[in-house]
């Protein structure tokens, strides 16, 4: 196998492995997609600075993410069905993190259960929570991510309605799948993934069947959630989740300046600068476009990270000179997970660490807590001239 230097080639091996139905949920956008390709090419919008001659020796890219040591400001996002990428993928991609020192967070719509990753690693994991209509059942999901010893709680605000993403709908990806025989026939030739899948009893999401009322199977699970996310969602219920959860507290989905300032008053520890990747509000601002206007906003009062778009250590660096104090992958994470398993994971971490090293001495910094605007060259109008 060529060497791995860079993400794409994870992408290049996971986009042969893994079933078509399973790349599309990962490589799309909702509608246009317009969002979803801003947020990765309006990173090329920044330039970087080149310094010369500085010492270099003994560089550092170590920082904390909400108090939490990590061997350089990134976590693994949370991916839904993440599962299905790979056999007992929220496993595997938990423990690539743990090995390599950086947060891993698992998805209310996870394969595998909170308790499964708990079984499976050490470290504490974070973990992220919808907001759903079955309150009884969410407060039973947040004792169990306490009881799991989970040290952060991630509310996700952006998805109290769905985005319309058309090739999921094409594709028959529902619960249960709505195989055709195209998909059927994709599948078949998808065989070390279909090998992988058989040999776990990790098929269905494990978080909600058998703990969601009348939730028994997969085939119960789609009326379920069909009805579940809560779009009554609001700045109040903000507040009641905050109470119910006395550690820290990280609110994802801020776009706006405004919206950054209310998760300060209700008291998170962290705010998630993010359009779900593209897979929700088609037409948005890319995230690294719009984390100018919130860090001017609240970003010296909380901490700002910083999701979607990522797929490089330079993406990294831009997104942390720009005043974020974290970052996020998930696209790049679950391409290695697609490609090789727990090892494509810790190879997208490495490639990532790589670059972002790299990057940082070439800008003439020794510690990534140093990164700041003036390692970079902005655009006069980057993030554009909007009328108020």
């Amino acid at each position: 196998m060529p060497a791995i230097t860079e993400i794409e080639d994870l992408k290049r091996i996971y986009k042969r492995r893994t079933p078509k139905m399973f790349y599309d949920y990962c490589e799309s956008g909702s509608w246009t997609e317009q969002t979803f390709r801003d947020n990765s090419s309006d990173f090329d919008l920044l330039r970087l600075r080149q310094k010369v001659a500085v010492d270099m020796e003994g560089r550092s890219t170590k920082s904390k993410m909400i108090g939490r040591d990590v061997a350089m400001p990134v976590a693994l996002a949370p991916v839904g069905s993440t599962g299905m990428q790979h056999a007992d993928g929220e496993i595997l991609a938990a423990r690539a993190a743990e090995k390599f020192g950086v947060p891993f967070t698992l998805s209310t719509m996870s394969v595998c259960s909170i308790e499964d990753v708990a079984e499976n690693t050490e470290a504490p994991f974070w973990f992220q929570l919808y907001v759903m209509r079955d309150t009884k059942f969410i407060d039973n999901l947040i004792q169990r991510a306490k009881d799991a010893a989970c040290d952060a709680l991630v509310l996700t605000l952006d998805l109290q309605i769905l985005g319309q993403r058309h090739k999921d709908i094409k594709n028959g990806l529902s619960v249960p799948i709505k195989l055709a025989p195209h998909t059927i026939l994709d599948l078949m030739t998808k065989w070390r993934w279909g090998l992988q899948m058989l040999q776990t009893h990790r098929r269905s999401f494990r978080n909600i069947v058998g703990h969601a009322s009348d939730v028994d199977d997969i085939s119960s699970l789609h009326s379920w959630t069909a009805q579940q996310f809560d779009p009554r969602l609001n700045w109040e219920t903000v507040k009641e989740y905050r109470k119910k959860w006395d550690g820290k507290f990280i609110l994802k989905g801020i776009l706006d300046a405004d919206d950054a300032i209310k998760a300060l008053e209700i008291g998170a520890d962290a705010i998630i600068v993010s359009n779900h990747g593209g897979r929700q509000l088609d037409g948005a601002l890319s995230s690294i476009a719009v984390l100018p206007q919130i860090m001017d906003a609240a970003g010296d009062k909380i901490e700002v990270h910083l999701d979607s778009g990522i797929r490089s250590g330079q993406d990294v660096l831009k997104a942390l000179a720009l005043g974020a104090t974290g970052t996020y992958i998930g696209r790049a994470f679950v391409y290695g997970l697609g490609a090789m398993g727990e090892k494509g994971v810790s190879e997208a971490l490495r490639v990532i660490h790589t670059e972002l090293d790299t990057t940082m001495a070439l800008c003439g910094e020794k510690d990534v807590k140093n990164l700041g605007r003036h390692n970079l060259l902005i655009p006069e109008d980057f993030g554009g001239r909007w009328q108020s």
